[in-house]
């Protein structure tokens, strides 16, 4: 089960295509940080943090046991040790729990954080 964006917000993403640069990418990576473990619970559900990560099970895959699926709350680098699949901040994240490209995730993190409108 996915955990998203609420739908007024994937409709505003859907209705205003916006071009974004490098900028925009940094501004919404820096205003996700903070949030980063909020985040997490709401988009993974079950999950917990230990020390500076965040553990979660892995909602792309059948995944029954917490400890292979990381991200960690002060870089946003994440990982799933099991696949190998991994990313470097928060918008990739996204992007990847919810089957998105990172222009997609990035539009959606940015009307929902408040860095764009």
């Amino acid at each position: 089960m996915k955990h998203s964006l609420n739908q007024n917000t994937k409709a505003h993403v859907a209705k205003k295509p916006r071009i974004f640069d490098r900028n925009i990418f940094q501004e919404v990576n820096a205003a996700a940080l903070p949030q980063l473990e909020s985040l997490c619970s709401h988009w993974l559900g079950q999950g917990r943090k230990e020390g500076r990560e965040y553990v979660a099970l892995n909602p792309t895959r059948a995944d029954n046991r917490l400890g292979s699926f990381r991200i960690n709350l002060i870089s946003g680098k994440w990982a799933d040790f099991a696949t190998g699949d991994r990313g470097g901040d928060a918008i990739s994240f996204y992007a990847y729990i919810e089957g998105m490209s990172q222009i997609e995730a990035a539009r959606a993190l940015a009307i929902d954080l408040g860095v764009a409108s």
